[in-house]
């Protein structure tokens, strides 16, 4: 989490809301690292959890991640937990829960949803004070 964590303070640096992410391999190294650049590439798809997974299959990993752990600072939206899902990633480790856009437990449960075609362990809540911080206080800054 700490790896994911400051990839977060990383995207605050270019106005975008800091969420960071790593994938880690079964063994345990690091096969990418994403933070938040929607602001920065204009891209919508860019969340952090997206540019790990894409790093990670970059990295010569493929696209499927079977036995991948995906660490992130924010439980993952519907677009995130799709592609976890799509990726074959074997389990989501998350700081902060997000109440109005989580599809990990929040608002929706699609990586155990049991009409996924692929179902990913969630493990939530890791290091969520500081995660929920970093939140905080980038959007009180903003108010």
């Amino acid at each position: 989490m700490d790896l994911a964590l400051a990839e977060a303070a990383g995207a605050a640096g270019h106005d975008d809301v800091p969420v960071g992410a790593v994938v880690v391999a079964p063994d345990g190294r690091v096969l990418g690292r994403g933070r938040n650049e929607r602001e920065r590439l204009g891209d919508p798809t860019a969340h952090a959890e997206i540019v790990a997974l894409r790093a990670a299959a970059a990295h010569g990993a493929g696209w499927r991640l079977p036995g991948c752990t995906l660490v992130v600072t924010l439980e993952p939206c519907a677009m995130c937990a799709g592609a976890m899902i799509a990726a074959r990633v074997a389990r989501c480790v998350f700081g902060a829960w997000d109440d109005k856009a989580g599809a990990c437990g929040s608002v929706w449960d699609l990586p155990r949803d049991p009409r996924s075609p692929h179902r990913v362990e969630v493990v939530g809540g890791v290091a969520e004070d500081v995660c929920a911080r970093l939140l905080r206080d980038f959007f009180a800054g903003r108010r």
